[in-house]
């Protein structure tokens, strides 16, 4: 497991480090090899410690954010969060065995409204991200949108092959978007 520590607004401290390494060793149990995790460790206003993990493993990414009074609480509860993420992950996976496929690469732009003073109307690229779109079932990508606590994820059904978007709704329950043809 590659597991790379961040520290913002703190010292670096190697006891911390090892701590986190330590803590994140119980979750190599639910996912196979190779897992890249980017952990970031950071205090605000010198009283809330925040420990935030995201990794990545064959295709499933993971996020977990956490925030204490005490930094080695607040990692106990983060990889205790990721740790029962990956349970269910696992368990969901045993009832659901999707179809393994290529992968899909997609492209997210992102557009800057123009301001005032520029008088164009044609909104500019302020950022653009690429990431694999990969098959799966409805219920795999609301699993996936969970586990990144995510609002919404692009994903092309395993069935169809057809580009679709689940999304979370404000009352709570998931929302489809299917494409139709014309």
């Amino acid at each position: 497991m590659q597991i790379a520590v961040t520290f913002r607004h703190m010292e670096s401290s190697d006891a911390i480090r090892n701590y986190v390494e330590e803590k994140l060793a119980r979750v190599k149990k639910y996912i196979d090899e190779p897992i890249d995790a980017q952990v970031v460790l950071s205090v605000q206003k010198k009283i809330n410690h925040r420990a935030e993990v995201i990794m990545v493993a064959k295709g499933l990414t993971m996020k977990s954010t956490e925030s204490k009074e005490d930094m080695y609480a607040a990692i106990d509860l983060m990889v205790d969060k990721i740790e029962r993420q990956l349970k269910r992950y696992k368990d969901k996976l045993k009832k659901h065995k999707g179809d393994v496929g290529t992968q899909r690469r997609l492209e997210k732009t992102v557009f800057a409204a123009p301001s005032v003073d520029e008088g164009n109307g044609s909104p500019e690229i302020i950022r653009s991200h690429s990431f694999s779109v990969k098959p799966m079932s409805v219920e795999e990508a609301v699993m996936q949108m969970d586990l990144l606590d995510k609002d919404f994820l692009a994903f092309t059904d395993d069935n169809s092959e057809e580009m679709n978007v689940v999304y979370r709704r404000k009352d709570g329950n998931y929302g489809l978007i299917v494409p139709q043809g014309s």
